[in-house]
């Protein structure tokens, strides 16, 4: 049986994902801007033509190391674990 959305229910869910799509960028947002904050590139005064090709360096590098999962495996997050104070605990990258 075939179900039939109305228009109402289309546009419903339509604003309903662009509430979602929002909401993703803004969560993405403060997660980078916590890192510039952190490392001290937020105080810094470095032009955006300088940044952006930083930033696509660093896309690159992630993109490579996921394409070198094994087969078919998702590829691993690299987010560190929350401690459960709210606060996230450090994580050793050094191998």
């Amino acid at each position: 049986m075939v179900v039939k959305s109305s228009i109402s229910d289309l546009d419903a869910q339509i604003e309903k994902l662009k509430e979602r799509r929002r909401s993703l960028i803004v969560k993405s947002a403060e997660r980078f801007a916590r890192a510039a904050m952190k490392s001290g590139l937020a105080e810094m005064e470095i032009a955006d033509e300088e940044i952006d090709p930083i930033f696509e360096e660093i896309a690159a590098r992630f993109r490579k190391e996921e394409k070198r999962e094994p087969d078919g495996a998702p590829p691993q997050t690299r987010r560190p674990a929350d401690d459960g104070t709210g606060t996230q605990s450090e994580v050793s990258h050094d191998g």
